[in-house]
């Protein structure tokens, strides 16, 4: 890694970590968090093992366990089992799920959008010329 390969990846965190932070603040008065949020995101195509999710969000099992406790306490999810292995648990999207999802995401994209309308047009072209390096960065070597 180089010196100037350090300083953007220094960069980039401290960027990516005003980004989060914007997105709490935006959410922070809604029934759902932005963590739940995302969990609700994994679940949108489909049910999914209890397992997959925690590796996915990079947390542990009991972790992600609690997760869904309180996310099927509330409506928004709803625990079964694997056709293939009656062992395993998995989790799906309600209704509730999908309609909390959906106002989730439009208010993120909503805010987002106002905050994209007050730059310049070069500034706005210059992000979406980011995004497939970003899609790129996200994907891994």
């Amino acid at each position: 890694m180089t010196a100037s390969d350090r300083e953007l990846a220094e960069q980039l965190n401290l960027r990516l970590r005003h980004v989060v932070l914007m997105l709490r603040q935006a959410g922070a008065d809604q029934p759902v968090t932005g963590q739940q949020l995302s969990v609700l995101g994994s679940l949108e195509h489909g049910p999914r093992r209890m397992t997959e999710l925690a590796a996915e969000h990079g947390v542990r099992l009991p972790t992600m366990t609690a997760q869904i406790n309180r996310l099927e306490r509330d409506g928004l999810v709803a625990r079964g089992r694997d056709g293939a292995d009656a062992r395993v648990v998995t989790a799906r999207l309600t209704g509730e799920g999908r309609e909390r999802l959906a106002a989730g995401r439009e208010r993120r994209l909503s805010f987002l959008a106002d905050r994209l309308a007050h730059l310049t047009g070069e500034e706005r072209a210059r992000i979406a010329a980011a995004l497939p390096a970003f899609d790129k960065l996200f994907s891994g070597p």
